[in-house]
């Protein structure tokens, strides 16, 4: 069964929801993108850097840039993400409903089927949209350090681009997709696997809206989407930023620093203990948990308006 509010993937008007969702999506992005340069900036900061925590960092890039600081690989970021999107949530819907049907013979209970069908939806869906994701993230993440810890200047991300190929050809924009696939699709597995069980926990709390008339209210809706996205963003983020930090230390590294994954690992270890694994993890936290909130709530109110007339109206549907 789909939650109460659930809204499946052959209800929607698919022309309306990418190009709703892109301007949605974009406008989610623009709150929170600072919060990526700031964990970016502190992922790479080397020991003798001066800017050891965020807001330190925030302070020195608003006293050199202004607030266009903030947003360093901006521009690069929202080109990209648009295509990468699209092939995330088609893959992310398509497989979470395929799971769920796979599922089914098992006979498992309600929580532990959202999570397994959820999880499976999120790690395949992550998988097919790194092959547009890490080229955007090595460029991006070269704008948001450059001029920071010794890091190289570009005059935009084209110009990233053009280095980069010109001194490494187009692996070097793939530079880190083995440790991006390991962080992004086991982060996108447990989240979406938390999202789901934690969003079956929260409407058996809530009463499962079985007692109400039509759909659950909207402030139910809300509350137990906006739950399930803190849940799920605070547990991917804990278990994840370690690999988080060693892959954006590789990406970020001119193509002159030939380094491994052991090096940086020890670079850490010896700067900061094993704390240093998880530097970051304060912005990335917040990040994943603001982002997984509110991504989560424009992602189901995005459903909602794309939904066809006879979700619009409130009909329910199995997921099945």
């Amino acid at each position: 069964m789909a939650a109460p509010s659930e809204i499946n993937w052959d209800r929607l008007d698919k022309t309306k929801f990418y190009v709703v969702g892109a301007g949605l999506f974009t406008g989610v992005t623009v709150a929170l993108y600072p919060v990526s340069v700031v964990k970016t900036r502190l992922q790479v900061a080397s020991k003798d850097t001066l800017e050891r925590n965020a807001l330190s960092v925030v302070k020195g890039l608003l006293k050199t840039d202004g607030i266009p600081g903030l947003y360093k690989g901006f521009g690069t970021v929202i080109t990209g993400a648009i295509p990468a999107r699209i092939i995330f949530l088609t893959a992310l819907e398509t497989t979470k409903v395929a799971s769920f049907r796979m599922l089914e013979p098992f006979k498992l209970s309600e929580t532990t089927q959202a999570a397994i069908a959820n999880g499976i939806a999120g790690m395949a869906s992550s998988l097919l949209s790194q092959a547009v994701f890490v080229p955007i993230d090595v460029i991006s993440q070269k704008l948001m350090v450059q001029g920071y810890s010794g890091h190289t200047q570009y005059s935009g991300g084209l110009d990233v681009a053009r280095k980069v190929l010109r001194s490494e050809g187009v692996r070097g924009l793939y530079r880190g997709f083995g440790l991006s696939v390991m962080t992004y699709s086991p982060s996108s597995a447990v989240w979406w696997a938390s999202y789901g069980s934690s969003q079956r926990f929260m409407w058996r709390f809530l009463g499962d809206g079985k007692h109400e008339k039509g759909t659950p209210s909207l402030s139910k809706i809300i509350l137990a989407q906006a739950a399930g996205g803190i849940i799920a963003g605070a547990t991917a983020s804990c278990i994840t930023t370690p690999l988080d930090t060693i892959k954006t230390r590789l990406q970020v590294m001119g193509h002159e620093k030939r380094i491994t994954v052991k090096q940086v690992v020890k670079d850490l270890i010896k700067e900061d203990g094993w704390k240093g694994l998880y530097r970051g993890l304060g912005p990335r936290f917040f990040s994943m948990s603001a982002w997984g909130t509110s991504m989560i709530l424009a992602y189901e109110y995005l459903k909602r308006l794309c939904a066809k007339d006879e979700e619009a109206v409130g009909l329910q549907t199995d997921i099945f």
